[in-house]
């Protein structure tokens, strides 16, 4: 798991990039919760959610936003976070140009970030979006949904109500061709306190649902 340096809108990006051995393997992004409470790259959940994706031969990235960690800069309110997000995709295929396609994971603030990269990059093919924040960020933008995904929520979630989330997602899953899932964990908060495991259970099911090859080419 190498430690990595890149150049980003704002001064220089930290973060954590492991390599598939397969040239020509997909790209994983990893976007963390909001930087200003308390959200980075090492969040348990990231740190879970880009492991999901290493195991099954991705090449997996997350980094620290502007002004986090060693990442230069200070919060931007989502504007920056998005050059920021969409600079650390660009690292990416420059380091593996061979990879044809591309998947972003994203929890909380990092998910309303990676939604709004995925509508800027054709090449991403799927997404898990964990505790989107549907009432405290414009989500208009998805107009179509241009890639099928997985969004997780709480039914406990204090922050961000379920009933928000479930309205976005109505709306998404009227596209033609595009498959959108939805999984509420019962008795799950908005940073799955004592629910951590049972949330990647239904992340681990679904990726291995969509990637059945990536995983049995891993195992070879």
């Amino acid at each position: 798991m190498p430690e990595v340096i890149f150049n980003g809108p704002a001064g220089r990006i930290e973060g954590r990039y492991h390599p598939a051995k397969q040239k020509n393997a997909p790209i994983a992004l990893i976007l963390h919760p909001h930087p200003q409470f308390g959200g980075t790259m090492n969040h348990q959940i990231i740190y879970q959610l880009y492991y999901a994706f290493v195991h099954r031969g991705f090449s997996a990235l997350r980094f620290n936003f502007r002004g986090v960690g060693r990442s230069q800069g200070s919060f931007d309110h989502g504007t920056g976070e998005l050059s920021d997000s969409a600079a650390a995709l660009d690292w990416a295929q420059t380091i593996t140009p061979e990879a044809k396609s591309c998947w972003i994971a994203g929890f909380s603030f990092g998910a309303w970030i990676g939604m709004q990269l995925l509508m800027r990059r054709p090449e991403v093919e799927g997404f898990i979006s964990i505790c989107p924040p549907a009432n405290l960020y414009d989500f208009s933008f998805l107009a179509p949904c241009p890639s099928s995904g997985l969004f997780v929520h709480g039914d406990k979630d204090a922050v961000v109500p379920v009933s928000s989330v479930g309205t976005l997602v109505e709306k998404l899953k009227t596209q033609k061709g595009i498959v959108i899932e939805q999984n509420i964990l019962k008795g799950a908060n908005h940073f799955f306190d004592g629910k951590v495991d049972t949330l990647m259970e239904v992340v681990n099911e679904y990726l291995d649902r969509r990637l059945p090859n990536e995983r049995a080419n891993t195992a070879a």
